[in-house]
């Protein structure tokens, strides 16, 4: 039986809060893309925490990528998921319009709430390089663009996909905690979210 960790909103803040000094120190990021949906409150929630006196908010900018299906579960109210085999896109930046343009150039931030076996960040990383590369060759421009990575989980785990070695290499890499391999639910995940809260407070430390 998979073991179920319940993580509460309380602690994503909290975990978004002890990570924004190294990653505005670090990372230096002018722009996030989040991935959705686990990434989509965690990158407001850091957003907050990486604002600077007078200066203007980070944008945002999402993405949409699905691995993950749902199992068969004994109990049709408490379905199991696991990591499938092959990401699919359900939204993307629009590479017709200014949204990719203005991506050359910056510090970016890819914000997902969990790395579980990599592959889902494996290809935002890949496709979103190789669609910067291409919006800069059609503006004649030679800025770099960075690329840094921030979750709130990484499982300890063998992983199927694998990050550039130079983003690893120069630390631009960040999980708020390391795990063991147990399915992590979130708050945002769930229907009931005082029966959440619950069984977040009855469960041993994670």
């Amino acid at each position: 039986m998979v073991e179920k960790v319940y993580v509460t909103y309380n602690e994503v803040h909290k975990l978004c809060q002890a990570s924004a000094d190294q990653i505005l120190n670090e990372f230096k990021p002018n722009l996030m893309i989040a991935i959705g949906g686990g990434g989509y409150v965690p990158a407001r929630i850091l957003r907050s925490f990486l604002k600077r006196p007078s200066a203007p908010n980070i944008p945002i900018q999402a993405i949409g990528l699905s691995l993950y299906e749902q199992l068969p579960s004994s109990n049709p109210s408490n379905p199991v998921e696991t990591p499938g085999t092959k990401v699919t896109r359900t939204q993307w930046l629009d590479f017709s319009s200014l949204e990719m343009a203005n991506l050359v150039g910056k510090n970016i931030l890819i914000v997902d709430e969990v790395d579980d076996t990599r592959t889902t960040l494996e290809y935002a990383v890949r496709e979103l390089q190789k669609d910067v590369e291409e919006a800069a060759r059609q503006a004649g421009s030679n800025e770099r663009t960075h690329f840094s990575i921030f979750v709130l989980h990484n499982k300890d785990k063998t992983k199927k996909g694998h990050l550039p070695q130079a983003m690893m290499d120069e630390g631009k890499y960040l999980a708020a905690r390391t795990v063991t391999d147990v399915w992590i639910c979130y708050p945002w995940e769930a229907t009931d979210i005082d029966e959440h809260d619950t069984l977040a407070a009855s469960q041993a430390p994670y």
